[in-house]
């Protein structure tokens, strides 16, 4: 990390008002926001800046022919190290300092468990680096720039999206959540659906009747051990029925 205290975020889009947006809401928003106990400095750098054309020269055409437009290595770099390493000052090897993601289907498909590696690489003790998350558009980006820039590739599914904004939130939102103070109650985070390799259990709130239909009576017991034991057998239960392939070589 740098001499300050604070996680900082660089995130090189076209789009940076989608994140303006995702910093005002939610769990995540209220953290890259400094209302949560962790401390975020989330820096969007708008891509069509770094380019003589603004917007309009992010892109070209891809040599060999084929549909569709290829955003430029060179814009792309110019955002990286006029957009990130010079208005964050960092030295000249800033790629030492620095962790370049990039979303695409090349990656490793993101889970709970990556997420929380992630979080706990990138967040929490050790020697951190800085996130810089490059959002690709149209074809993609230049092979070269992948090559000589990007350090990580992450796939948040085997679908396409018209823009890595939404995976890049996506890999926030689910990340963030295993940072100290981020959640609002530390206990949340270890009794969710895939922790475990299982889905969550069922909840019950008022009222104590809905519709004919009423709370388990185990849960209105007040007994804690019965409703910790009640609650992972409904784990089990509800896993088998909705996804069975989290079962596979953990129940006979």
């Amino acid at each position: 990390m740098m001499a300050q205290d604070k996680f900082r975020i660089w995130i090189i889009t076209l789009f940076p008002e989608y994140f303006e947006v995702f910093k005002k809401f939610g769990v995540a928003g209220s953290a890259l926001s400094g209302e949560r106990g962790a401390k975020f400095e989330l820096n969007l750098v708008n891509v069509g800046e770094y380019s003589q054309k603004k917007w309009k020269g992010v892109d070209d055409s891809p040599y060999g022919g084929g549909a569709g437009m290829v955003m430029r290595p060179d814009v792309l770099k110019n955002a990286l190290v006029e957009g990130v390493v010079v208005p964050g000052k960092y030295p000249e090897n800033y790629r030492e300092k620095l962790h370049i993601v990039y979303t695409g289907p090349r990656g490793k498909i993101w889970s709970d468990e990556l997420a929380r590696d992630f979080s706990a690489k990138y967040w929490h003790v050790g020697d951190r680096k800085d996130l810089v998350f490059i959002c690709g558009r149209y074809e993609g980006i230049d092979e070269r720039f992948i090559d000589l820039y990007v350090d990580q590739q992450i796939s948040v599914g085997d679908y396409i999206l018209t823009g890595g904004e939404i995976a890049v939130m996506l890999i926030l939102d689910s990340s963030l959540r295993f940072v100290d103070g981020v959640l609002g109650n530390k206990l949340s985070a270890g009794c969710e659906s895939f922790t475990g390799g299982l889905l969550e259990h069922p909840h019950y709130t008022k009222p104590q009747v809905f519709d004919e239909v009423s709370v388990p009576e185990i849960l209105l017991s007040g007994h804690h051990d019965k409703i910790n034991k009640f609650r992972e057998s409904e784990r089990v239960r509800v896993t088998k029925i909705y996804r069975p392939d989290l079962l596979k070589g953990k129940l006979k």
